[in-house]
């Protein structure tokens, strides 16, 4: 099969990673395939909807009982109560108190004195009565530092963090998180709107000041909404963890990634971006684990652009994300996911690079959780004996045995290689060699053409008197009397 029907199985369009209803934003596979303004609308009007239907309910349930409760007293009054009546009336008096408990429970004042009450009785738990870590004491000390420089409108947005994160404590056991990522996203969009009132509309400060408002809040939150016990994030971690063991087997020729590992400038790349994904596990701020993911995505585009020479398209993307994924078997992938989904700023997840890789992440994820083996191209008695461990595509397959043709090929060509460098070194040998012969040749000619006449030594003026006691005494001084 052609490399282009391969390809089919991984390829997404990017019309795909956009918002199914259109409105020109990245969705997301965890909303639905909506944007998450589109998602909040939508959850809007499905809660809207359930609370009127359970309304609804309850008003019927509690006239039925009225209309019961009538006709029992009137049967009451004429006839005595026998065992049976009074087990009927036992059971309409417990329905009743169940409907009664319905409506209660939609009523606005008793959700109030609920929420009061449970709040008294609550023990504070360790997270919150102990005292801050050092990362936390250090980003409330920049959040104030940096609010100083906005004065007045930073003390109130100081005040209204410091209020949002102590009402948000009262609501960790008494709401799920979908209603406290929704309480969380409402604040975001209370705070940008007074932000851009009191701007007049300069967006760029707005996005300034708002992600410091997120690092400072979701800091102060992260143990009590990250990964919390009322959902099952934890359960689909190991979920997914154990499905990327299973596919330790699939080779980089299997999902057409183009990239070659052989290039120790890409296998760099491949090294940084599976450290990058890692590293999203810990962070505690949303735009944070943005930024790891952007820069794995980044450095999947560096090294396809240096496979290639040439700059890489959105095709040759997700395959390689889905690779690097398949190699990292990040930490808590589902639940920083989720975190991302619901606690970051909407802004970023909407737009921007930010949002489009983090949409593609989720688009690697759900395709990791349903590869089967037609998108590997491979038969389905194949694709089970690799998932069963029964068999290993390295040994078995021809691509397998091409790798190892190439590295033969690669070995022989290091073999020319050093032969080549051993005649380079004789070579320069025999040249040294020759050069030392030419200089001496080149200094004997020269003595040969000026030869040099070597003389005895000069000697003293009556070396050849042999007769020295002839000769006259020495001149003495003489004195002169005068």
């Amino acid at each position: 099969m052609s490399q282009k029907s391969e390809r089919r199985g991984i390829r997404v369009d990017q019309s795909e990673l956009l918002c199914t209803k259109g409105c020109g934003y990245y969705g997301n596979p965890a909303w639905q395939g909506f944007c998450s303004k589109c998602w909040r609308e939508e959850y809007q009007h499905v809660r809207q909807k359930q609370i009127k239907e359970d309304w609804a309910l309850a008003e019927r349930l509690q006239r039925e009982e009225e209309a019961a409760y009538a006709s029992s007293q009137g049967a009451q009054s004429q006839t005595s109560l026998t065992p049976f009546s009074k087990f009927e009336e036992k059971k309409s008096n417990e329905k009743t108190r169940k409907v009664t408990t319905v409506k209660k429970f939609f009523s606005p004042s008793s959700r109030i004195g609920a929420k009061k009450e449970s709040h008294e009785t609550k023990v504070p738990s360790p997270s919150m009565s102990r005292q801050a870590s050092i990362e936390t004491d250090q980003v409330s000390r920049d959040f104030l530092d940096f609010l100083k420089s906005l004065h007045k409108p930073g003390r109130e947005i100081h005040k209204q963090c410091r209020a949002f994160i102590e009402t948000m404590a009262t609501k960790e056991d008494q709401q799920s998180v979908e209603e406290l990522s929704e309480c969380v996203q409402d604040f975001y969009q209370n705070m940008s709107d007074r932000l851009l009132t009191h701007f007049k509309g300069s967006s760029e400060r707005v996005e300034r000041v708002m992600d410091q408002v997120e690092k400072y809040i979701m800091t102060r939150l992260y143990k009590n909404v990250f990964c919390p016990e009322i959902t099952d994030d934890e359960k689909k971690d190991l979920a997914v963890q154990k499905r990327i063991r299973a596919l330790h087997w699939v080779t980089i020729q299997m999902l057409c990634v183009p990239v070659d590992e052989e290039i120790p400038e890409v296998s760099d790349m491949v090294v940084k971006a599976i450290t990058d994904i890692i590293e999203m596990d810990s962070k505690r701020v949303p735009r944070d684990k943005l930024a790891c993911i952007t820069k794995c995505s980044k450095d999947i585009f560096n090294a396809i652009k240096i496979t290639r020479n040439e700059p890489a398209s959105a095709d040759d993307f997700l395959p390689t994300l889905i690779y690097i994924v398949l190699k990292a078997n990040p930490p808590r992938l589902q639940s920083n996911i989720q975190y991302i989904t619901r606690f970051c700023n909407p802004s970023r997840l909407m737009t921007g690079e930010d949002g489009y890789y983090f949409t593609n992440l989720c688009c690697a994820v759900a395709f990791i959780e349903k590869l089967d083996a037609q998108s590997l191209n491979l038969s389905p008695e194949d694709f089970e004996r690799y998932m069963s461990g029964q068999a290993s595509p390295r040994r078995q397959d021809p691509e397998g045995l091409s790798q190892v043709y190439q590295s033969l090929e690669l070995l022989n060509g290091l073999g020319e290689r050093q032969e080549r460098v051993l005649q380079g070194a004789r070579r320069l040998e025999r040249d040294l060699i020759d050069w030392q012969d030419g200089v001496a040749r080149e200094v004997q000619d020269i003595l040969d053409k000026y030869p040099l006449e070597i003389r005895p030594p000069a000697s003293a003026i009556d070396s050849d008197n042999v007769e020295n006691d002839r000769l006259p005494p020495p001149l003495l001084p003489q004195v002169f009397a005068g």
